[in-house]
């Protein structure tokens, strides 16, 4: 497990979301929490998000799979 800590500039580069869409993902529960690094920084575990990025591309494909396979209809 990567113990290197990501900003907010590199997590926004990898994931490609905005400020806005990580932080209220974040709240939502729906990507992982940063660390606080001090009074007034923050840090996100790079294993963290890479696993968080690696379930959106199983769930990304697993819903392409599931359109493709659509039931004919008669």
């Amino acid at each position: 497990m990567s113990n290197m800590i990501l900003r907010l500039p590199a997590v926004k580069t990898r994931t490609g979301l905005s400020r806005s869409t990580i932080y209220l993902r974040v709240a939502a529960g729906n990507f992982p929490k940063p660390i606080s690094l001090g009074a007034r920084a923050v840090g996100w575990v790079d294993a963290e998000v890479e696993a968080w990025l690696a379930g959106q591309i199983e769930l990304s494909r697993r819903t392409q799979g599931e359109r493709l396979r659509a039931p004919e209809v008669r």
